[in-house]
Order: C-alpha cells, then sequence, then structure tokens
C-alpha cells in the first residue's frame, strides 16, 4: 500500500509534539522507545496523511494513542471515532487508553501494548536457518526409510 502524502505543515507540527510531549507520553516512551517492548520498532507523533498518531509500531500495524481530558468530550468522541477509522482503513489496529491510566498503572498498559501487538501482528513464515536449505541428496525424505521393518 502506498504512503500517503504528509505536509510539511503536519511534518513541523509533529516535530512540535514530540518536543511538547505531555507526562503521560513521556512515561510511556521511555518504554516503547529503542525497540525495548518485545523489539517493537515505536515512533511518536508520526504524521500519517491528515493525522498524527501518538504512537505506532509498523512493523505489526498498532497505533497507541493517549487521550487526555477534553473541554468538549462529544465533538472529541467524534473526532477520535473518524481518525480511528482512517487508521483501520489503512489496516492498522488503535489501542486508545488513558492518560490517568499510564499515569497509575504503566506497568498494566505496558503489557496491554505488548499483547495488542501480539494480537495485531501479521502473520509470516520463519526463515530457514543458515544454510538450511534443501536436505542432500544422499538423505532421505521419509524419517526412518532405512530402518528395517520390526516384526
Amino acid at each position: 500500500m502506498p504512503h500517503d502524502e504528509v505536509s510539511e505543515i503536519q511534518r513541523h507540527r509533529a516535530k512540535r509534539l514530540r518536543r511538547e510531549m505531555t507526562r503521560a507520553e513521556t512515561l510511556l516512551w521511555r518504554y516503547l522507545k529503542a525497540d525495548r517492548l518485545s523489539g517493537l520498532a515505536f515512533r511518536r507523533q508520526t504524521p500519517m496523511g491528515h493525522y498524527i498518531a501518538d504512537f505506532v509500531a509498523h512493523s505489526c500495524k498498532l497505533i497507541v494513542e493517549l487521550d487526555g481530558e477534553s473541554r468538549d468530550f462529544d465533538e472529541r468522541i467524534r473526532h477520535d471515532e473518524r481518525r480511528d477509522q482512517w487508521f483501520v482503513s489503512r489496516g492498522y489496529r488503535v489501542l486508545r487508553i488513558t492518560n490517568e491510566d499510564v499515569m497509575k498503572n504503566l506497568e498494566g498498559v505496558v503489557l496491554s501494548i505488548l499483547e495488542a501487538a501480539e494480537q495485531a501482528a501479521p502473520l509470516s513464515l520463519p526463515l530457514p536457518r543458515k544454510g538450511g536449505g534443501n536436505p542432500p541428496a544422499s538423505e532421505s525424505l521419509t524419517p526412518d526409510a532405512d530402518r528395517a521393518e520390526e516384526p
């Protein structure tokens, strides 16, 4: 799937948001950065189309959104629903977490993110080990072929 164009305004806005992260975002980022969470590479304040995702792991298509308090609660919910639908239409799963949950139960939040990442991870076939291609011609394809039949 091709990438959506991101305007320069969105890029600058994302940079500003990275500099001005909330306390909850900063605490959570300490767990998510540098592939610390099971080797998942999260990015913070990532512009995607007309939106900026708080945290995204592209490898498993997971977006983590932190929700703070809002004065216009109903409008905020409508905006979040449109935003989530846009992310989902691009194959991402959105996990919403409140700032309060991060502040009061950071370890539980991290476990929830890990569980969501495991559920969202695309299926992949394991690659053969180095030198683990086809067996040599001298090896039999059926197990126990060289053994004598027992009576």
